[in-house]
């Protein structure tokens, strides 16, 4: 036994070094694709509205084709299990790439938008639950939630990088749309390469074992979690960049702005949710997001009432940049999910069945929140959207874990 103790040490080194690896490849396409999400979230509202001139109900009409893919994504994961996660997270990106190649050159009427902007969103939704698992996979099993928080800093960071472009192409360098989503799929492609070179064979990651499908009583409040998450994200998405554009007149510049501001604090914001986290655990900061949802959507529907004269569009401005960072409690329900999985299997195929949950909800809701915007005015919006926040203080009040063989159950 003695003789192979070497044997055994080199072979714990080796894995390590593979873990370290693996850690900075997710490090640096998460870098690349936070660029690339800079440039393109910036600017895609602008883009509508600058070069098809659509209304707030075609802008509300428009998230069904564009989120169908995240609804589907459980499907595209299950048709897809041969491949291991890391070349499927690639194959996702590269998707990505495309479509923005295709509207960057190929999206002259509307009508030719939306095949485009479909290959866009099914690479993006198909790298999101994945994007995850790989999080997951390179942290050390004790310090998830603060590797996710940093990996999530790095990603923010280049969110920056990428909005900065913007501002100043857009701003001062005499940039187009075409230009910008060029740039972004070339840093796409880039995360691609990095991607496809992450092996999880080793460096203390579980086993990988991919299953096609997985739905299970085990995880039905993580569900309700993504039925309610995808309601809210809506409002940010979708209708908090559109009554920028639509109600205070604000161009892509603004919104790059707001969005370098978001990212700037969410590069200490992310490693401070992710220590909290592990430390308060997930019912805490879960339920504390969705109390602070109440008041940002009714910042954004009476904000500028209750501003005095310009003060108003400042207080709409608060409101984005906090619902920005709040997007980071997204980790809580992944570590939850983590905390609660039967086995490492079930960990991708959950999270890709939770966002097609999320989605059926997300092409829906713009549709009613358009229609909402038409008749009763922007307010309404955002006034149902304070509702879904007050239910989802009640769903995250019911998250509980405890230990038992190693595992983490509902309690």
């Amino acid at each position: 036994m003695q003789v192979l103790a070497p044997l055994r040490n080199l072979g714990e080194r080796v894995e390590r070094v593979r873990g370290r690896q693996n850690l900075w490849l997710f490090l640096l396409a998460g870098m690349f694709l936070g660029i690339t999400s800079g440039m393109f979230d910036t600017t895609f509202n602008n883009f509508l509205n600058d070069t098809y001139r659509i209304s707030a109900g075609t802008r509300g009409w428009l998230e069904f084709p564009r989120e169908l893919p995240g609804f589907l994504v459980a499907v595209f994961s299950g048709m897809l299990f041969f491949l291991a996660e890391a070349h499927l997270a690639s194959l996702a990106v590269l998707l990505l790439s495309l479509g923005l190649v295709g509207l960057a050159f190929f999206a002259p009427t509307f009508n030719w938008l939306l095949p485009w902007m479909i290959v866009q969103s099914t690479g993006s939704h198909l790298y999101m639950p994945i994007s995850q698992t790989l999080g997951v996979a390179v942290a050390e099993q004790d310090q998830v939630g603060r590797r996710l928080g940093q990996l999530g800093a790095v990603n923010i960071a280049a969110t920056v990088a990428g909005s900065a472009l913007v501002w100043l192409g857009l701003g001062y360098l005499g940039f187009g749309y075409r230009t910008v989503f060029l740039l972004a799929a070339v840093s796409a492609i880039m995360a691609t390469f990095l991607l496809a070179r992450i092996n999880l064979h080793g460096g203390g990651a579980p086993e990988r074992r991919r299953v096609k499908f997985v739905f299970k009583k085990r995880y039905r409040l993580f569900y309700v979690l993504n039925v309610l998450f995808g309601a809210r994200k809506q409002v940010f998405l979708t209708f908090a960049p559109w009554m920028l554009i639509k109600v205070f007149g604000q161009p892509a510049t603004t919104i790059a702005k707001l969005w370098i501001v978001s990212a700037v604090l969410g590069i200490g914001f992310r490693p401070i949710l992710g220590r909290l986290i592990d430390r308060l655990g997930e019912r805490v900061i879960l339920v504390g997001e969705a109390v602070t949802l109440v008041f940002i959507c009714l910042g954004y529907g009476y904000g500028p009432q209750w501003g005095r004269g310009s003060w108003g569009i400042w207080l709409v401005y608060a409101c984005f940049v906090l619902d920005q960072l709040l997007f980071a409690v997204g980790m809580a329900r992944t570590t939850y999910l983590n905390k609660i999985a039967e086995s490492p299997a079930d960990l991708t195929p959950t999270l890709s069945l939770g966002i097609s949950i999320d989605h059926a909800v997300s092409m829906t809701v713009p549709l009613l929140g358009g229609l909402a915007w038409a008749r009763y005015g922007y307010q309404s919006v955002f006034l149902g959207a304070a509702a879904i926040a007050v239910v989802n203080i009640l769903a995250a009040a019911l998250v509980r874990t405890r230990p038992l063989s190693g595992r983490e159950i509902p309690a």
